[in-house]
């Protein structure tokens, strides 16, 4: 009998031990699929200063890789190439101009992130507040919710006007006799010629490409980060958890709607003419180009954008946790 209760009690304490196991998408107990720890709610002006800051910076310490795709994807339309690859480019570009050479066009991207950011993080936290139970914790289908907002929100107030203006601005500097003197007067411009719509070109897609990006990238790193936070999710996180749990989701993101990114630049670049809409834009890429048409340019997205969503997410917490012990709004 006392062997009987024995291997009973020892069943029973691998049974509970089992059932707390961590798992990083079904949430802090697999067996129950429990919400992983929320943590306190943040308020939405330092969500805004924080997001700001963090994408300000953030695309300042990536734009010389940014500015290097450009620039090769400029120079593959030359009749004669000036770059051999992307070392030849920043070795080219800093011998004409400097180091500083890097940075040019730096001011139209900051106009865009800084604002973009802002906009994510203050939406997702906006709606987290809201949505968080009694215990303060987030559930899997609600995180879902707020990163889809938090998409949603900056697409319509930021991404498609500003990647709009971005792709005719490119454009038009490539052209023998460029209109737009500068960032800011293409914008006036373009609305001055083809009014507010002329800015929303592809909103459809780009709804849909910043939705479900956000949706993913905000899910995935509250699910990692819990997981590598362990036993102690409310207490604040290292950077190497952020980093790591910020490079997954943005990998995550990139497989995830990389198609909807490709109908998304069709839409929006110089071709667009050539699509009545974003199902016609799919159907006419699936009929000419095959499936994995909706994936090209995985390769050298995921690289860049895994380390952008790492370098955002450590900052926008590092930020946090600044803005909260200098400013106290409890």
């Amino acid at each position: 009998m006392k062997a009987y209760t024995a291997n009973t009690n020892q069943n029973i304490s691998v049974s509970n031990a089992s059932s707390q196991r961590l798992h990083p998408f079904l949430g802090r107990n697999i067996v129950a699929a429990a919400a992983p720890a929320g943590g306190p709610k943040k308020h939405p002006v330092k969500a805004i200063l924080a997001g700001g800051i963090a994408g300000g910076l953030e695309i300042c310490m990536t734009f010389p890789t940014e500015y290097v795709k450009t620039q090769l994807q400029l120079d593959e339309r030359s009749a004669k190439p000036q770059y051999k690859g992307p070392i030849d480019c920043v070795k080219v570009t800093v011998r004409n101009h400097g180091f500083l050479g890097l940075y040019r066009g730096l001011s139209s991207l900051l106009y865009g992130s800084i604002p973009k950011a802002s906009v994510r993080f203050s939406v997702y936290e906006f709606l987290r507040n809201r949505l968080v139970d009694e215990k303060g914790k987030l559930s899997g289908a609600r995180t879902l919710l707020c990163g889809l907002g938090a998409g949603v929100g900056e697409a319509i107030l930021i991404v498609c006007p500003m990647e709009t203006v971005k792709v005719k601005f490119i454009h038009d500097q490539t052209q023998p006799n460029p209109k737009y003197k500068g960032f800011l007067h293409g914008v006036r411009t373009i609305i001055k010629e083809e009014g507010i719509r002329g800015t929303y070109q592809g909103l459809t897609a780009t709804i849909l490409k910043q939705g479900t990006n956000q949706m993913i990238r905000f899910f995935v790193y509250n699910r990692i980060k819990s997981f590598l936070q362990g036993e102690n999710p409310s207490s604040k996180p290292p950077i190497w958890v952020t980093f790591s749990s910020g490079f997954i989701a943005g990998a995550a993101s990139v497989f995830g709607n990389t198609p909807l990114d490709v109908v998304k630049t069709r839409m929006q670049g110089l071709d667009a003419h050539k699509y009545n809409g974003f199902v016609d834009c799919i159907r006419k890429i699936a009929k000419n180009e095959g499936f994995f048409a909706f994936y090209k340019g995985t390769t050298p997205r995921l690289g860049r954008v895994c380390l952008d969503v790492a370098i955002v997410f450590t900052l926008y917490e590092k930020i946090m946790l600044f803005l909260d012990y200098v400013w106290k709004t409890d």
